[in-house]
């Protein structure tokens, strides 16, 4: 059997790095050919909450060939329509491509290949590209765990493989209402995601500020007020009911709800979200497909998200160079 990890950047490498170290074939790809040349030559280095280097398969897209069985997905969803289409020539005729991307991505996937062999995966944890071969880990190590789900009634006859491979990395929780699972991910991406990106700071950092934790507690009501308007129920994350934490319908709940945001996201608190790794980098960011989801759902169902509305703005300007990623924006979300 054949596994790839096409788009292997900090997540990727790093889950490659660890499939790898328990003795399981896997295939890193990148189109980032100094990343790939330090993989050669230097192996996966794993820093930050762990530390470990680890010997890997490496190449670029240039040097695919064969057919897969599996293949994770892990680059940005801007160019699905193209990066899918290609990887159909690549996968075997009962492969399947597991989506690790943020947003709600797996119905575009499987309008290419056919809902039974797509399967989606959610990840609780985060790491950054310090350099070619290089990715830190900035989630706590009892913060790795995996969501696992499918849309079609017809489960591929990879996943219980799928499953294997994750759990070699942490736990892994089979989905059954993997929308749900989805829409747990997104507004922890949507609320902290979207707020690292504006200010330029780590997930703890938006949380820490007062003014900026007010923010994020408006981004989170918001994608719960779209789901109940919507009647998706929201899944627990490592077992904790984020909706019964930080829903609020009266002052009191309201107030705790305020309090409660460090604490409930102190396991990722170093974490810088890839959207503001890709401003830095002067790169388009995925904003649209994740606030600007919550967005186009909102107005779906017929449900107001200015907030999540204002962050897709700035995120936008910051990509034009009308604004650069700092705690100055705030003022534009007050």
């Amino acid at each position: 059997m054949r596994v790839a990890i096409y788009g292997a950047g900090s997540l990727g490498t790093i889950l490659g790095a660890y499939i790898s170290r328990a003795g399981e074939k896997i295939e890193l790809i990148n189109r980032n050919k100094a990343h790939i040349e330090a993989l050669q030559t230097k192996g996966a280095q794993v820093t930050g909450t762990v530390e470990f280097c680890q010997e890997v398969t490496a190449y670029t897209p240039a040097e695919m060939s064969g057919v897969y069985d599996i293949i994770f997905l892990m680059t940005k969803q801007q160019h699905n329509a193209e990066v899918v289409e290609m990887l159909k020539g690549y996968l075997a005729a009962d492969g399947v491509i597991v989506t690790f991307q943020n947003g709600l991505p797996e119905v575009q996937i499987a309008q290419a290949i056919g809902e039974e062999r797509v399967l989606g995966c959610t990840v609780a944890w985060g790491a950054t590209m310090k350099g070619p071969g290089v990715c830190e880990l900035t989630s706590s190590p009892d913060a790795l765990s995996f969501s696992l789900g499918a849309i079609s009634s017809h489960r591929s006859r990879h996943f219980a493989r799928v499953k294997e491979l994750l759990e070699t990395m942490g736990t892994v929780d089979i989905e059954e209402n993997f929308i749900g699972t989805r829409w747990s991910k997104l507004l922890i991406n949507a609320s902290f995601s979207g707020m690292s990106a504006v200010l330029g700071c780590t997930f703890g950092q938006a949380a820490k500020q007062r003014d900026s934790r007010r923010i994020v507690q408006a981004l989170i009501k918001e994608c719960i007020d779209v789901c109940k308007v919507g009647g998706i129920r929201i899944e627990p994350v490592q077992g904790k009911d984020i909706v019964k934490l930080l829903d609020y319908s009266n002052p009191l709940k309201k107030a705790f709800s305020f309090f409660i945001i460090p604490i409930a996201i102190r396991k990722h608190a170093k974490l810088r979200a890839s959207m503001l790794q890709d401003l830095e980098k002067g790169k388009l960011t995925e904003v649209d497909a994740i606030n600007g989801a919550v967005s186009a759902f909102g107005r779906k169902v017929g449900c107001p998200t200015p907030m999540n509305d204002r962050v897709v703005e700035i995120i936008h300007r910051i990509e034009q160079g009308e604004l650069q990623p700092s705690f100055d924006n705030l003022h534009f979300l007050q």
